[in-house]
């Protein structure tokens, strides 16, 4: 009986998903915070809660990120990871700057003393690698010159939870420092040495993967990334960061043979994601929160097109680039929760896991709208507070410069 209440549960989630993911493109539009809505209905004090396919839902939901993450890594070289890292460190320490500090400022303000500042602090610093890597998929814009951009930013906040997760582990345990010292440690270690491995061993990598039959290159691409997502999230690094470097270490035919058959597997897991998240909130915990966390998203939405804009400006990218740069970060999501989830669980403050879920579910849906929308308006904006210039002067027909000359000149970079 068990089992057929969850073949109906999870039959009718799946297919709703479909049916909103056709909604979504019919009306142009990415589907995310649709699903994150059905999540809301069903979950936790919504209309009809599900019980049945939880545990398989929070499995399908980690499988999701891992994918998309993966995914991301397959875009790119082991080579260009590293250039980037390089060229955009300086975005990272104004990310921080911008995204985290307004965080620890509303804990401070709210009186939930320095612990929870450095919660919340996370909280607003981190964007979600999963939403992101979905929305620039849905809007086409993998092989647009921002995204390096926007990947490097990503993956140096990633990174900084390696750091970051340890430390405030630490801190909500009151463990001595020796302790959280050693943790940090080997959080750090791990990390490097899975990105020294892709740096240097790509190439063997990608050979031991390679096959010309699509099933065994399907389970040993899909068995190794699950391998090492989990390896490094027992080792406290994010199982992201794990998955993200995998992707990172396959080049050539065997990153596009695993593009290929990983797409339609990934853009299920990732639609589970978003709804899992949704179904773990409850609905009345938000209003009482609801108007300090607005406050809070509008102003960190704001920082983090911000942080986009200059790190793509830094990057020679045109205005055009840097706009779709600064909205396509706003979204924050999955570290936002689990950081909270870890507050939560400690005690520290009741009110600061309702309001990290109500401030992420906020920017989590107008986070597909800003990436798609932030450059248009500034491009409108921009147009209608420029200055009307004198009347054209009328220049004879035999002076007017006739054929390309004519033609102003045009900045093509970072249009995509």
């Amino acid at each position: 009986m068990h089992s057929a209440v969850f073949l109906i549960e999870f039959g009718a989630i799946i297919l709703g998903l479909g049916l909103l993911g056709r909604l979504a493109g019919r009306l142009r539009f990415s589907p995310i915070p649709l699903y994150l809505l059905a999540g809301l209905a069903f979950g936790e004090g919504g209309l009809l809660p599900l019980g049945a396919s939880e545990e398989f839902v929070a499995i399908g939901a980690e499988i999701g990120v891992i994918l998309l993450l993966l995914m991301l890594g397959l875009e790119y070289t082991a080579s260009d990871l590293v250039s980037n890292l390089k060229t955009q460190y300086p975005a990272g320490l104004v990310d921080f700057s911008l995204n985290a500090l307004p965080g620890a400022a509303a804990a401070l303000l709210l009186g939930w003393g320095p612990v929870a500042a450095v919660v919340l602090a996370g909280v607003t610093w981190i964007s979600s690698s999963g939403v992101i890597a979905k929305v620039l998929g849905d809007l086409g814009r993998l092989g647009n010159r921002e995204t390096p951009v926007i990947l490097s930013i990503l993956v140096l906040e990633d990174l900084a939870m390696a750091v970051y997760l340890p430390i405030i582990t630490a801190l909500l345990a009151g463990v001595s420092l020796a302790v959280g010292a050693v943790t940090l440690g080997i959080a750090l270690g791990v990390a490097g040495a899975v990105l020294f491995i892709a740096l240097r061993y790509g190439r063997l990598i990608s050979r031991f993967v390679s096959s010309d039959d699509p099933e065994k290159l399907l389970l040993v691409v899909l068995g190794l990334t699950l391998l090492v997502a989990g390896i490094a999230q027992q080792l406290q690094v994010s199982a992201a960061v794990g998955a993200f470097l995998v992707g990172i270490a396959l080049s050539g035919e065997v990153a596009e043979g695993t593009h290929a058959l990983l797409s339609p597997l990934r853009d299920l897991f990732a639609a589970v994601f978003f709804v899992f998240f949704g179904l773990h909130t409850d609905p009345a915990s938000i209003p009482p929160v609801l108007l300090p966390a607005l406050l809070l998203a509008l102003v960190t939405a704001c920082t983090k097109i911000a942080t986009g804009y200059w790190a793509a400006r830094r990057a020679g990218i045109a205005v055009k680039g840097r706009w779709r740069a600064g909205g396509t970060l706003v979204a924050r999501g999955e570290f936002s929760i689990v950081i909270a989830g870890l507050a939560v669980t400690a005690g520290i403050e009741p009110q600061l896991g309702p309001l990290a879920t109500a401030y992420v579910l906020i920017l989590v849906v107008i986070g597909p709208l800003t990436a798609r929308y932030t450059q248009p308006l500034a491009a409108r904006l921009t147009k209608d507070r420029t200055p009307a210039g004198p009347p054209p002067t009328k220049v004879p027909a035999a002076v007017a410069p006739a054929g390309p000359e004519a033609e102003p000149a045009t900045d093509h970079r970072g249009q995509g």
